[in-house]
């Protein structure tokens, strides 16, 4: 059982940046494959990035060279950077462990907005 809390969301202008942090406890974070999905309101549940156990990062292509997921093991934690935020990354924004069969956190809102 892997229980997780996001962190780090809010309201920021258009080319803004935010970091979203990502605590687990309750288990082995080390094993689990970690990701962050969003969720815009009215649409389906979007894979944002992922950062494997064991192997290189993987990003949908509509975020690719703006954000950055990175894990401290040792901390239990998983981040994600996002810089040059636009309005349609405005959504809430969920961790993963374990992919979409695991466990899920509660979720951040990230809000986009001049």
């Amino acid at each position: 059982q892997v229980q997780l809390v996001e962190s780090g969301g809010g309201l920021v202008q258009p080319g803004g940046s935010l970091r979203l942090s990502c605590a687990a406890s309750g288990s082995i974070f080390s094993i689990y494959d970690m990701a962050w999905y969003r969720q815009a309101p009215g649409k389906q549940r979007e894979l944002v990035a992922v950062v494997p156990s064991d192997g290189p990062t993987n990003y949908a292509d509509s975020v690719k060279g703006r954000f950055t997921i990175s894990r401290d093991n040792a901390k239990n934690t998983v981040y994600l950077q996002m810089n040059s935020l636009k309005l349609e990354d405005t959504a809430v924004y969920l961790c993963n462990a374990g992919g979409p069969g695991g466990f899920w956190g509660q979720g951040t809102q990230v809000t986009v907005s001049s």
